[in-house]
């Protein structure tokens, strides 16, 4: 092998090694900062309401749809122990790997990473005993075909639990729809799950009110009959 393909060599391995060592150092940089995010939100975010809300028990199955990098998920690993499971779903991979890695950091062996569809989450029938959609519904473009498969991967007597905030008063010339604002109405939601054969079992409108945003976020919890 002659001196210059020798040197091209070393330096292609060099630059690739850079690029290696920065991804990963970028890496460490969004987790450590994922965790400062997070404990400012549990600030106001109220999350163990949340999720007493889903009356989940030791060994039960629970789906975090929309779950982002796992703010909710690693709590919900939690609250269902090592006997239960976690679904973690979502349709944007990178927020999936920050999550694989920050359950394997952690030791939370019982949350399964689930990539869905824009009108499918890809659950299993019948195989969950809670649904959390926390800061995503406004986000649905099909959500009565979410709906629909969200209810048949519920058992008899599963949880629905929304949170999402309310959109703001329109504000001629300056406010945009409730999709654009990233909001949707409670009222709107609450329709919509009846129509998907879901019972409302306890709604709350001003669940929060004391969001960084100043924004008033609303509950709902319903129930698969």
């Amino acid at each position: 092998m002659s001196y210059r393909v020798k040197l091209a060599l070393f330096f292609a391995c060099a630059i690739a090694a850079f690029f290696l060592f920065d991804t990963a150092y970028q890496g460490l940089q969004t987790l450590s900062r994922l965790d400062a995010v997070e404990a400012e939100r549990d600030k106001w975010q109220l999350p163990n309401e949340i999720i007493q809300a889903l009356d989940l028990k030791p060994g039960d199955v629970a789906v975090d749809l929309g779950c982002g990098s796992g703010y909710f998920t690693l709590k919900l690993s939690a609250a269902v122990g090592p006997s239960g499971k976690v679904l973690a779903e979502d349709i944007r991979r990178l927020p999936l790997m920050f999550l694989w890695i920050r359950t394997f950091q952690r030791g939370q062996r019982n949350v399964k990473i689930v990539l869905g569809e824009a009108g499918d989450p890809r659950l299993a029938a019948q195989g969950a005993n809670a649904v959390l959609i926390a800061n995503t519904y406004h986000e649905f473009t099909d959500s009565h075909s979410i709906l629909s498969h969200l209810f048949n991967s519920l058992i008899s007597g599963g949880r629905l639990v929304v949170v999402d905030r309310e959109p703001l008063p329109a504000k001629t010339g300056l406010m945009g729809t409730a999709a654009e604002q990233h909001e949707v109405s409670v009222n709107e939601v609450e329709k919509e799950l009846r129509e998907g054969g879901f019972e409302i079992v306890g709604r709350q409108d001003r669940f929060i009110e004391g969001d960084p945003s100043h924004e008033t976020w609303w509950l709902i919890a319903a129930r698969k009959p």
